[in-house]
């Protein structure tokens, strides 16, 4: 699993339409097969997959629902006479659509559709469907569309399916977690339905870890190119020299970039957390519930603010680079209309900042599966904020709070990695802790469920976004902790102290309006990012060579002889 998704990361660097065409094909149909289906389906299907023999898609989104998966009206009903299921779209509302392979290549699809057997529905199942034959074309009532032209990564055949009537085999049911047995009978080791709903789509986190560190190779790629663009290029004189000033010498161009450079780092050292955890967990298979759960929602949650990281850095950059960062030979508009739809695919990352919200309230406990948005606040509402509190992640934070915080402002330094892990603990408890009370008391005061939802979205979301900050910080920490390079050591420390600095110049005003920060500490917050900019302005090209980007996929507009770095300090960056 860590070399695949390593794998995926890097061909982000090269050409995002391939990344996807690659993710679909190996990622979701290939995963698919292997996460939800039984041995008989590997022994079948896997081989074929994986070598393109079987080029195949995933049918999960329909134009009338795409977040809202569990409500999708596709259907697969068995027929116990002939031990088949019949797979149908009833309107042009429950066509599968945006579906990535389906267009041109795709000759099975991955279908989830409502599984009906003996009358009775048993949730969103998924059946593996021939859509084309060896020769091309689309099977008996099988209807395929191409998408059109889209706003990026157009070498993706992304298109539309609709199934009147199509017949499969009984065994094309994946049936990890539910089976029909040839009398029609349905077994699952997961009696509640909502529970073995989440239960699937918790197999395919790896998806959104793919996505999410493709983002950042993304944005990796734009910094290269703006940065290394802002070390050559040169405009207006100062008074008295001839020379033109470095784009990059200017403190504004240096805050435009370098902030984001440092907060890319510090995603950097999320995601590879993350990845890491995965794979030790082997996708998911060796963790108990509890750990799935927060793989399931570190992953939703590094996904939604990794990419919209992205998207707003590889646009600053290409905003940095003038005109000729408008040209598409030098890649960031590419990158900028290729990347767009990370923030949309593998979950909207709002829908994903809720996910999120859930996972804290619940603390990640068995609860967690089987709860829809409902059950959710009544889980809340149904227990004193004290019990709610004592049962969420609010509990642990408020103790290692008063273990960690020496006490108050004065005293305390600006740049104390503890005093930065308070401030975001701080943050996260009590926003969570908000969230709770303002649910527990619509619910008191005879409002229903889901008005109580909706009424408290912003402090939920709030608390997921607080949640996913605050374990970046702490993974970025954590790399600090091993490393043993004093000198690389002493470089990323600076990189830290930008990124930690420019959050909390983001999110000041929170924290002024809650009592964590003063008006004097709020504004020695903006003199200490300027001063951090200034320091690492030097260190700005081994910074993003660090990446190890192939010069091959840079533009020749950041190419420039005088500007290739010594060998001394490519190895500096293998280092960092």
């Amino acid at each position: 699993m860590g070399g695949a998704l390593s794998a995926f990361e890097t061909i982000a660097l090269v050409d995002l339409s391939l990344l996807v065409k690659v993710g679909v094909q190996y990622g979701l149909f290939g995963g698919v097969i292997r996460r939800l289906g039984t041995e008989r389906h590997h022994r079948r299907y896997l081989h074929a997959a994986m070598t393109m023999e079987l080029p195949g898609c995933f049918a999960m989104t329909e134009t009338g629902h795409g977040s809202d998966v569990q409500s999708i009206r596709t259907t697969a009903t068995y027929d116990p006479a002939r031990q088949e299921f019949v797979v149908h779209t009833p309107d042009d509302d429950a066509r599968k659509d945006y579906i990535g392979n389906v267009a041109r290549d795709g000759r099975m699809a991955a279908v989830f559709a409502q599984l009906i057997t003996g009358g009775e529905r048993r949730g969103v199942h998924v059946v593996l469907v021939p859509i084309r034959d060896e020769r091309g074309r689309p099977c008996p009532n099988v209807r395929i569309e191409d998408c059109g032209d889209k706003g990026g990564l157009n070498g993706v055949d992304n298109g539309r399916l609709w199934f009147d009537q199509v017949r499969v085999p009984r065994e094309a049911l994946l049936d990890r977690f539910g089976t029909v047995a040839p009398d029609g009978t349905y077994t699952s080791p997961i009696a509640n339905e909502t529970r073995r709903f989440f239960t699937m789509l918790g197999t395919l986190v790896s998806g959104r870890v793919s996505v999410s560190g493709a983002g950042l190779s993304a944005a990796k790629v734009a910094l290269a190119i703006a940065i290394r663009y802002g070390l050559t290029r040169r405009q207006f004189r100062v008074p008295g020299r001839d020379q033109e000033v470095i784009l990059l010498d200017y403190l504004q161009h240096q805050r435009r970039l370098l902030p984001a450079l440092a907060t890319t780092y510090a995603m950097h050292f999320a995601q590879s957390a993350l990845l890491e955890s995965l794979h030790e967990a082997s996708d998911g298979d060796s963790a108990d519930e509890s750990q799935r759960r927060q793989i399931e929602t570190l992953a939703a949650g590094l996904k939604a603010i990794s990419t919209w990281h992205s998207t707003q850095t590889i646009q600053t950059c290409r905003e940095a680079c003038g005109g000729a960062g408008y040209l598409s030979v030098n890649r960031l508009t590419e990158l900028k209309a290729d990347t767009d739809v990370f923030t949309t695919f593998e979950g909207d990352n709002t829908v994903l900042l809720q996910l999120v919200a859930k996972g804290l309230l619940t603390n990640f406990r068995d609860e967690f599966g089987s709860m829809d948005t409902v059950g959710l606040v009544r889980y809340v509402a149904d227990q004193v904020v004290g019990a709610v509190l004592e049962r969420t992640a609010a509990r642990s934070l408020a103790q290692w709070i008063a273990d960690v915080m020496p006490g108050g402002e004065d005293g305390t330094n600006l740049l104390d990695r503890r005093y930065h892990a308070y401030l975001l603990a701080w943050r996260e408890k009590h926003v969570l802790e908000a969230a709770a009370r303002r649910l527990k008391k619509l619910m008191a005061n005879g409002g229903d469920a889901f008005t109580a939802f909706n009424a408290v979205q912003d402090h939920l979301l709030l608390a997921a976004r607080a949640h996913v900050e605050r374990v970046v910080l702490e993974q970025f920490t954590a790399a600090l902790d091993r490393c043993d390079d004093p000198e690389v050591k002493e470089l990323l420390e600076k990189v830290y102290d930008l990124h930690v600095m420019a959050l909390l110049e983001r999110e000041r005003a929170w924290f002024m309006e809650h009592g964590q920060l003063s008006a004097a500490r709020a504004k020695a917050v903006i003199t200490t990012v300027n001063r951090l900019c200034r320091e690492l302005r030097p260190h700005a090209r081994l910074l993003v060579d660090a990446f190890g980007i192939p010069e091959e996929v840079l533009p020749e507009l950041v190419k420039e002889p005088d500007e290739v770095p010594c060998a001394t300090l490519r190895q500096k960056g293998r280092k960092i």
